[in-house]
């Protein structure tokens, strides 16, 4: 294998949250995720709708975290939004890294760390994706403190 490359993203939160205070989660969401993302996102936003606090297996599977509701640094952000945040980060850095390929945001779907069974976070590209046909093997790492999400993903090809 060898380097394709490297991208990173630095996401501000309140800045998105502004976005989607103006826009609205649903659009953002439909705008940003991928078939299959949107589904999970759709079933979080579902449970959010019907009782204060969404059941917690649905919540750590998307999120990865065990806890229903955030703060993330001064900004608070429902539960069921810090998907797309992350998301949004990690798709930002995905588009660096395979420049001068430019895949969609749909065309990529990021799974969290599940503790359950110790997979790492990853990156794969929607089988129905002309680049998922390419010779891709994408590694994730996102991590948040305070205000900021941040994520880089290394691109290599298949050789």
């Amino acid at each position: 294998m060898s380097v394709h490359g490297i991208g990173v993203d630095l996401l501000h939160v309140p800045r998105l949250v502004a976005l989607i205070k103006r826009r609205g989660s649903v659009k953002l969401a439909s705008r940003i995720l991928s078939p299959r993302e949107q589904q999970a996102f759709h079933a979080l936003e579902l449970h959010s709708s019907r009782e204060k606090q969404p059941r917690l297996d649905t919540l750590t599977r998307f999120l990865g975290v065990r806890y229903a509701f955030l703060v993330v640094g001064s900004c608070p952000v429902m539960y069921h939004l810090f998907p797309c945040l992350a998301r949004w980060a990690v798709k930002e850095a995905a588009y660096k890294a395979l420049y001068p390929f430019r895949p969609t945001w749909k065309e990529l779907t990021y799974t969290t760390f599940d503790s359950q069974n110790g997979t790492k976070p990853t990156l794969a590209f929607d089988p129905r994706s002309t680049l998922g046909m390419g010779p891709w093997a994408l590694h994730v790492s996102v991590s948040h403190d305070g205000d900021y999400i941040f994520a880089s993903v290394f691109a290599e090809t298949r050789t």
